[in-house]
């Protein structure tokens, strides 16, 4: 049973956090690719209600399933956010879709950005350009999350716990929308 632990940071500037990730000793994974992302949940949201997700990812022409949740023992945030996480490839995520709404889960939440990955064979850096603004994700150990994060010059002041869906939340709050997915449509589009 892993456990994932990451922080996010808000990214003003991509180029400059590219260049900042190159000087650092990351290297491009996998370039700037689109994802999609569906949570899954009964329709009385029992998963979200526990701090569960169970999602179907597409990015960059590859199907994977994941369910996240809290750890058993010890922090579900401190400075860094963990998280118990199994996910696997699956060969054809609508398929799965398909079992899920069979199973009587519903589409709760839809989310979508564009995204790169860095290694620097530690840990990891995802650069995501969302609907809601640009972010970059450290996971990996919580020293070499620290670690990383100075190189990069991000403060731990600036670390996000948070997940996108409590992200949009917070920007639907404070714009006021009525959009109900994270998604490019949704947000260009919404009151």
């Amino acid at each position: 049973m892993a456990v994932e632990t990451e922080i996010k940071f808000r990214v003003v500037d991509v180029a400059g956090l590219t260049e900042r990730l190159k000087q650092a000793g990351f290297h491009l994974e996998t370039p700037r690719a689109f994802e999609s992302n569906v949570l899954y949940d009964t329709p009385g949201r029992t998963m979200r209600a526990r701090t569960e997700i169970l999602r179907i990812r597409n990015y960059a022409g590859r199907w994977t399933v994941t369910h996240k949740r809290l750890p058993d023992a010890g922090p579900g945030e401190d400075r860094h956010k963990h998280r118990i996480e199994t996910e696997t490839e699956v060969a054809d995520g609508n398929a799965l879709a398909e079992v899920f709404v069979s199973l009587g889960l519903v589409p709760a939440f839809r989310y979508e950005k564009w995204r790169a990955e860095w290694q620097d064979g530690e840990g990891h850096c995802v650069v995501d350009e969302t609907p809601i603004g640009n972010f970059a994700e450290l996971e990996g150990t919580g020293e070499w999350i620290d670690r990383a994060a100075a190189r990069l010059g991000i403060e731990p002041g600036d670390y996000i716990t948070l997940s996108y869906g409590r992200l949009f939340d917070q920007w639907r709050e404070q714009h006021r929308s009525d959009a109900q997915d994270l998604t490019f449509a949704a947000v260009s589009g919404a009151a």
